[in-house]
Parts: structure tokens; sequence; C-alpha cells
């Protein structure tokens, strides 16, 4: 319907036009928010499905998964997931974050912010992983997990005082900010190594010396290596390296004293793999006691 003197179309005519449209874009919305809606609700389905290792069980998914293992974790983890000096022990059937299998699936994915859990494919060692090699990665650390003995291996409050008391391990190792400096700190060490691997760490102390400063431009961190120095005044200090490089060592004595020194000012630099720790045999410390000792470790180092 037009007006003949103006020639432009009636008002009228153009409301009744728009209505419809108006009507036409509404039910388009609504129809996009309701398939919108339809598809977040799939997708959290297909999320929630992935709770549970679509691989679990899988003996050739587990050998592919030792693979990964090994190429991407076994250099903080160990070989056979037993723990090294970075990373805890994987073969613990109760892990202090993976309390599920897509809770491990995340943590191997985005990493562990605050600690030395790189996310998937950004620690500079390995490669990054699809979905479906982490997926075997979590069969493999499933497949050789151990279950905890029926019985503990001692009795953790007896050992929390032998700790602090006649074994005299709080002279030079700290838990929970209570005790010396000179050793490593052991608050997490019952959750990061095995049994066996802490009970070796006694009686032979210098097998294996632990690991101390990290920093995320060490591919290794620094070792608690004896060290023994004369400055150019001829005074002696011997104690455990904290830090060093080509130029400068940190180091503290057995008072716990700190000192920062440049190699080319000093008499003499010698360093050791002879641990400052005393063996502790059988005669210093006996079984049944160690393995309280151990007992309590482990159950600081599992909260």
């Amino acid at each position: 319907m037009k007006n003949v003197a103006s020639g432009k179309a009636s008002p009228l005519l153009g409301l009744a036009n728009w209505l419809p449209a108006k009507r036409s874009l509404i039910s388009t919305g609504r129809w996009f928010s309701t398939t919108l809606l339809a598809i977040m609700v799939a997708t959290t389905v297909a999320l929630a499905a992935d709770d549970h290792n679509p691989l679990a069980g899988d003996p050739k998914a587990a050998k592919a998964g030792e693979y990964e293992f090994r190429i991407n974790c076994a250099l903080c983890h160990g070989l056979g997931a037993r723990g090294g000096g970075r990373g805890p022990d994987l073969t613990r059937a109760q892990k202090k974050h993976a309390t599920s299998d897509a809770v491990m699936f995340q943590i191997i994915n985005s990493g562990i912010p605050g600690t030395a859990m790189p996310a998937n494919g950004t620690n500079g060692q390995g490669v990054g992983m699809t979905d479906q090699e982490i997926w075997e990665l979590i069969t493999y650390i499933r497949s050789v997990e151990v279950k905890a003995p029926a019985k503990p291996i001692g009795d953790a409050t007896h050992g929390k005082e032998l700790f602090y008391g006649d074994a005299n391990c709080s002279l030079c190792h700290m838990i929970s900010g209570k005790g010396g400096r000179l050793g490593p700190e052991l608050t997490s060490v019952g959750g990061n190594r095995t049994v066996e691997a802490i009970l070796d760490s006694v009686r032979n102390p210098s097998r294996r010396l632990a690991w101390g400063l990290t920093e995320p431009t060490k591919e290794f961190a620094q070792e608690y290596e004896t060290v023994t120095v004369v400055t150019v005044n001829g005074k002696e200090i011997k104690g455990v390296i904290l830090n060093e490089d080509h130029f400068s060592v940190q180091m503290m004595d057995t008072n716990e004293q700190i000192y920062l020194l440049e190699k080319d000012k000093l008499r003499s630099f010698q360093k050791s793999r002879e641990s400052m720790m005393p063996k502790y045999d059988a005669a210093v410390l006996n079984d049944k006691d160690l393995g309280d000792v151990v007992a309590y470790l482990i159950n600081v180092g599992g909260k």
C-alpha cells in the first residue's frame, strides 16, 4: 500500500513486515540458545565419560606408556617410576595429588603450578604427548603401582621421637620448618622416595647424594656435595655446597653459617662425594628403630 502523493511505503505496511521478522529473530535466538545448551550438556557428558581411563588394564597401552614414561618422565621420577631426586615415587597406590585417572590426566597435561612438575611438552625434555599417549602413560603408571603393605613398616609415633631425639636426625634435617639446615629438607621425602631408597640413604649416605637447590634454568638440581675450602687468610671451611657456578660457590658449614665465595680468591677448593652424613649402621640405629623413623617420614610425606 503506497501513499500516492509521496510515493513512499505506508508506515503501517512497514510495521506489518517488521513484526514477523522480529518474531523470526526471537525464534532463531531461542533455537541457537537451545542448541548451544545441548552442545554444552553433550560436552559435559563426554568429559565425564573420560573420568575413567579408556585404556585401563590394556597391556599394549601399558607397554606404550612405559616408552612415553622413559622419554618424558624418568628424568625426575626415575626408571620404573620409583621416584627420583625431583619427582615422587609413582608406584604407590595412594598419591598426593592424583586422586583419580582424570586428575592424573590433568596434572600430566597442565602440570602443577609452584612445583617442579611442568605442563605437557614444556620441560625441554622428551616430547609433547597426545591425549591418547597420556592415557597410555597413566595405564603404565597404574600397572606398576604397589599396594600399601597391610602392616606398616614401623611405629610412626616412636619414629618422630627418635627423629627429634636420640637418633639426632633433626640436628641436620628439617621437617615442616623444624630442625637443622645442613642436610636435605625431609618433609616430602616419604612421598618422593621408596622405602628401600630411604633405608639405603641412612645406611649408605654416600651411595647416592641427595638433590638440593633446584632452579628453572638447571637441568639437574644441585647435589649435596661436601666441599673443603681454604681462604686467602688461611681459614679452612668445610661444609656442603648449596649452589655453584664457574666463578663462585655458595656453601654452608657445620655451624649452618652460609658463605658466598669467589673461586679465584681461594687458596684451595676441593669437592668430595663422601657425604657429611655419618653412616647409621645397626650398632648406631637398629633395624626396628630405623623402621620407625621411616614410618614417620612416610606418614609426614603422605599428607
